[in-house]
């Protein structure tokens, strides 16, 4: 696996992690950016 790769992976991962802090936690504007930004990072993968 390339390690760029992998750093796109870590990436949306931590996006996908942060938006469900933020969801929980009452910012939905904040969790739908950032759930935006996660699937932005997600295009890289392919």
């Amino acid at each position: 696996m390339q390690l760029s790769r992998i750093a796109w992976l870590v990436t949306v991962g931590i996006c996908l992690v942060a938006a469900l802090i933020l969801l929980l936690s009452g910012y939905d504007g904040y969790a739908g950016v950032s759930l935006a930004v996660a699937i932005a990072a997600a295009i890289n993968l392919f």
